[in-house]
């Protein structure tokens, strides 16, 4: 029998409705839902499979096992997507759910060649490009050469080998004293190095001088910045341009550290908002060349001092900003970027004009004001939570303090700016360390001022759902209690 052509998707209703009546079960598995909340709206068949429980068993279309099987220490999020791939009671939700005999789509935040042969084996495809591929493009010596072949000016650099202080200084001497030292993975909390003495180098000497090749940038005067887009066939679609929360100790232990976003019409000047833009359109070009597709985000570097754009690095990835962007006015208005992303890989035509869609998306009127702060456990010590905040939307009142509203499961309930979504990551019995991801705040409206201060708002918000939290037990017990599984030093989103 001769298989029938689907009929060519024309423009974003056509997409939209598509996606309402999908029948293909299509998954999100990693450790929590929170880079995709809301996606199970846009897309009918569409389930979350996490490892934390971030719901209470609430949300209508999230599943955790509940039985927790013996396994090795978590070392990243590709090794949580392991584990729930081969637990028997997410086989069973796959098997269970399978359409015309195929097991679905599945996408994942992180994951290596050990998943890909794993979701294969339950018959589920990767809606992403190979891992081999990712992580080549992850790596942040090879984004720079990516960039140059793009177009995409970065931060004045040199790549090399490190042998010690004295060789640093010899490879970089144009640079100036002053320099940013990066190796070629990890988070930017965690293998960003500054660097301007001696005695700076030597606290991380043994990390640099173990890489083959690193990032060594002059430092500047820079804010932070983010941008998501999607490499289709059409083209790149790029979203709005927005801020990144980096290091405030209040959020983050780590220096340079990613904790949070914000979107909103005015975000920098309107020229730095179009240098981002082209750029990321550059980028994405260049992406399709080298055989990749699908959802990526940029940070840039915006130096204050001479107005530049330049690129910080590159995420082949749904992310933790991608939250804000597929909530915001423009993405509601046409579609979530991520439905983008997903199409590519849905084996069904369609037509669509990126050209006008960025357009769209651009302009002021379709940008509206939100934020998110991912909040950490900054002291070092070693405790168990014996309380933790319920997910939902809380609400605070005259004399700061926060209370309860309602369940919901992201943010679009949030009805002013003394409401907030919360979602939360460390839950009552956890272990919580220095780093520990507790939970992310999302709120309508501004969380830093102008000169990138976290505001008044947003630090009674972080005062207010951190005293909801209640620890216990000594550091001295916790030592002889808490197992090695229980210290992930990884980012969850």
């Amino acid at each position: 029998m001769t298989k029938k052509t689907p009929p060519i998707l024309r423009g974003i209703s056509d997409i939209r409705r598509f996606f309402q009546r999908n029948e293909m079960p299509i998954y999100f598995v990693s450790a929590t839902n929170f880079n995709l909340l809301g996606a199970d709206e846009w897309i009918k068949g569409f389930k979350y499979i996490t490892y934390i429980e971030c719901f209470d068993g609430l949300h209508p279309n999230a599943f955790s096992p509940k039985e927790e099987l013996p396994h090795d220490e978590f070392q990243g999020i590709e090794d949580i997507n392991n584990y729930l791939l081969e637990h028997n009671e997410v086989v069973q939700v796959i098997r269970n759910r399978r359409h015309d005999g195929k097991a679905g789509k599945v996408l994942f935040l992180m994951f290596d060649e050990k998943t890909e042969r794993l979701a294969k084996k339950l018959g589920l495809d990767v809606c992403f490009p190979p891992a081999k591929m990712r992580t080549l493009l992850d790596n942040k010596v090879h984004t720079n050469r990516v960039a140059e072949q793009a177009g995409v000016p970065c931060v004045p650099y040199v790549l090399s080998k490190v042998k010690d202080f004295k060789h640093l200084r010899k490879v970089s001497r144009e640079l100036g004293d002053h320099l940013v030292v990066q190796t070629p993975f990890g988070d930017s909390g965690h293998t960003t190095f500054f660097i301007s003495n001696e005695a700076d180098y030597n606290k991380h000497a043994e990390e640099i001088e173990k890489e083959k090749e690193v990032k060594i940038m002059k430092r500047i005067n820079c804010r932070g910045s983010a941008i998501e887009a999607c490499v289709t066939r059409h083209g790149t679609i790029v979203a709005p341009l927005m801020t990144e929360l980096v290091g405030f100790k209040e959020l983050t232990p780590y220096k340079g550290g990613w904790c949070g976003n914000e979107i909103y019409s005015d975000v920098f000047t309107r020229d730095i908002r179009r240098k981002a833009r082209k750029y990321t359109n550059l980028f994405g070009d260049q992406l399709r060349k080298e055989g990749y597709k699908g959802y990526f985000e940029l940070d840039f570097l915006i130096d204050q001092d001479t107005r530049e754009v330049y690129l910080g690095e590159l995420n082949p990835r749904i992310t933790g900003a991608s939250s804000i962007t597929n909530h915001a006015v423009f993405a509601l208005a046409d579609a979530p970027l991520f439905m983008f992303h997903i199409l590519e890989w849905m084996d069904v035509p369609y037509e669509l004009n990126v050209k006008q869609l960025n357009a769209r998306w651009a302009r002021k009127e379709n940008i509206d004001g939100w934020g998110q702060m991912i909040i950490k456990h900054t002291d070092d010590v070693v405790e168990k939570v014996t309380e933790a905040p319920r997910s939902g939307i809380y609400k605070m009142n005259d004399d700061g303090t926060v209370t309860y509203s309602r369940m919901d499961t992201h943010r679009r309930a949030v009805e002013s700016e003394n409401e907030a979504f919360f979602l939360r990551i460390t839950r009552k019995g956890d272990w919580v360390y220095e780093g520990a991801d507790m939970g992310i705040l999302v709120t309508r409206g501004r969380l830093m001022t102008d000169d990138f201060k976290l505001n008044a708002r947003s630090k009674k918000w972080l005062t207010a759902i951190r005293n909801m939290y209640k620890t216990g037990a000594p550091d001295a017990i916790a030592a002889q209690e808490a197992t090695a599984a229980d210290f992930g030093a990884f980012k969850l989103m």
